[in-house]
């Protein structure tokens, strides 16, 4: 069990005569998440609920402190009195968070959290609902319930009803219901309150239980640390850093939208990629390469279920575009427009705005979409495991998209870093457009379809022939971000993790050199060395750094990708999670949050670096 400590900052605020509550602390990614593959929240290391979006990941935030940073942020805080320290972990293997918050007395009570999600009735049960559970530890502390719901982006806040053992909160869209043990007229009036016993909060649905509100909670949580043990147990893991790739293989299941089979990016919008930067994106949304690392990462830990779910998904996409543009991002249940738009009420984390909804990426061409789709979908033809594998019907459809690669890995484009106002003929989209093809032939052969896995094989050589001679830089001594070009680039290292290169190739073991020399920040990588709308990217984009670590272990560099691996590892939070980017300087972490990409990181460096199993048992 990996605990960590916080402390009180020196400022605090007043209540009820000579009581102190500490005031809330700046927002931060000192977070934890909780979900249930249909929602998720982030609690911070002092047990607030600063980030809940509802009925689904991009949904309306009905807890919004995480963005609004004033007064007015909703959160669902429960608070000790004198506020000394905490401490905060996962529960083995699971995706229940436990919190410890300490008095200057030595007082302390602990607080559960969770998402309930386990089988039940011949189906997965995850309810919109969260649970919080909070009991005395040591003393009889006073704690201080505070729950603010917001709806509208932060701009409304509901109308309140009670009843004798819940409170309701009725917006237009949405109405909550709060079922609690704990005295409804403490919670209404934010009263302090001596803590004796334990209580519960269940914040979901506007429905009744149907059993008590403490038998009900008890069942939630014990079933649900069931499901995640269970879950975890089926991991086929690596023999070191098992703990790391546990909880990154949690996160990532914890971003399925299992209703329709998406996977988000990550759960946040707009944390910055870098401080006062402007760089602010709206991530809860699919992006088809996104999910396909996460699926190939599970898929390599034999999690296989994930992309069962993630294929119903992509299937409906395939079809949707009917052999014309795919786009490099949908709606988790299959929206084509996702208008962006920037809220200006909102400050945004820690007052660095713009805070935006939606994201514009929707409307870019990025041809390495097709690769991804292809590459998402490949293991289902040749998996016996799977309950339901791909055949003849599915390759048809996979056929389609692999003629736009043809048509497009040539052409110019957005690139996978989605700039806004440069377009040219990117190495990593023409790298993944021949990956659709060398699949599809690879397919072919497995449905015993020779005609086909010539056709496309062929097509496979000409492009590589074609991306070898034209995105080679003889100035650089190194592979170049696009045709003709000279900048570098952290994606083509993706060369090896697609195949399409001897890791040993005297051309890629120099463009590693050539990154390393004009990328790399000490252990850290940038995406790339050209600036962008923004200008110069200021800090280090995670999963280049886990793409370095791969490709110096490929190319016999283990003892420096075990080092870089390990700066990785102590970069991650206090409970092991990671967002998109990490400031090379200050080592704070920047950028949406988690994020998928660099949780793929951690379990793909675990899996290439670690020592066999044979070497131990």
């Amino acid at each position: 069990m990996s605990v960590s400590s916080f402390s009180s900052p020196s400022t605090s605020t007043a209540f009820d005569g000579a009581s102190t509550f500490a005031a809330p602390a700046p927002p931060s990614l000192s977070l934890g998440v909780i979900g249930n593959c249909a929602f998720s929240a982030l609690v911070d290391a002092r047990a607030r609920i600063v980030w809940c979006c509802l009925p689904r990941f991009d949904g309306d935030p009905v807890f919004n402190a995480l963005l609004d940073p004033s007064d007015n942020g909703g959160a669902f805080a429960i608070e000790i009195e004198n506020f000394s320290h905490s401490k905060q972990w996962y529960d083995h293997n699971t995706a229940v968070l436990r919190t410890q918050l300490f008095d200057t007395s030595g007082q302390a009570i602990e607080i559960t959290d969770f998402a309930p999600r386990f089988y039940r009735r011949s189906r997965f049960f995850r309810p919109m609902t969260l649970v919080r559970r909070v009991r005395p530890i040591h003393g009889a502390p006073r704690i201080r319930v505070a729950l603010d719901i917001r709806y509208d982006w932060g701009r409304t806040r509901p109308a309140v009803t009670q009843g004798s053992n819940h409170l309701r909160f009725v917006g237009d869209a949405l109405t909550l219901r709060l079922n609690t043990d704990a005295p409804i007229a403490h919670l209404l009036s934010r009263q302090p309150f001596v803590l004796t016993r334990e209580h519960n909060f269940l914040l979901g649905a506007d429905e009744s239980l149907a059993d008590g509100i403490a038998d009900t909670a008890r069942l939630f949580e014990e079933e649900t640390l069931s499901y995640w043990r269970k879950w975890s147990q089926r991991l086929h893991l690596p023999l070191e850093w098992q703990e790391a790739v546990i909880r990154a293989a949690i996160t990532l299941k914890l971003s399925l939208f299992e209703d329709t089979g998406a996977i988000v990016a990550a759960m946040t919008t707009s944390i910055p990629e870098a401080p006062n930067s402007g760089r602010t994106w709206d991530y809860r949304f699919c992006w088809l390469r996104d999910a396909f690392f996460v699926v190939r990462a599970l898929n390599s830990l034999s999690e296989v279920g994930t992309m069962e779910d993630y294929l119903r998904w992509l299937s409906n996409v395939v079809v949707q575009a009917g052999g014309g543009h795919i786009q490099p991002l949908y709606g988790i249940g299959l929206e084509r427009e996702l208008p962006e738009a920037t809220y200006d009420h909102l400050g945004g984390y820690r007052n660095m705005g713009p805070v935006r909804v939606g994201n514009q990426a929707q409307e870019h061409f990025q041809h390495d979409v097709y690769g991804n789709v292809v590459l998402g979908a490949a293991q289902a033809f040749h998996d016996h495991r799977l309950l339901h594998r791909a055949g003849e019907a599915e390759f048809l459809r996979l056929e389609a998209v692999g003629e736009q690669a043809v048509r497009k890995y040539d052409q110019p484009d957005a690139g996978m870093w989605e700039l806004r106002t440069r377009a040219r003929v990117h190495t990593s989209s023409a790298l993944m457009c021949w990956a659709a093809c060398d699949r599809l032939g690879k397919i072919a052969v497995t449905l015993q379809q020779p005609d086909r896995a010539i056709y496309w094989h062929g097509h496979a050589h000409t492009m590589r022939e074609r991306i070898l001679r034209e995105s080679w830089s003889d100035e650089r001594q190194a592979f170049a971000e696009s045709f003709g070009g000279r900048d570098l680039d952290a994606s083509v290292l993706l060369m090896i993790e697609v195949g399409f290169i001897d890791p040993k190739d005297p051309r890629f073991v120099a463009t590693v050199d050539a990154l390393e020399k004009h990328l790399c920040d000490g252990p850290y990588m940038r995406r790339y060395e050209a600036p962008d709308d923004f200008g110069k990217p200021e800090t280090a984009f995670n999963i280049c750094t886990f793409w370095r670590i791969d490709a110096l272990a490929r190319i016999g560099r283990k003892d420096q990708a075990r080092e870089i691996f390990e700066t990785m590892l102590a970069a991650r939070n206090h409970v092991g999670l990671l967002s998109e980017d990490t400031h090379p300087v200050t080592g704070e972490m920047w950028g949406n949050f988690p994020q998928t990409y660099s949780m793929v990181g951690i379990i793909n460096a675990a899996v290439r670096l670690s020592a066999p199993w044979d070497s131990a048992v």
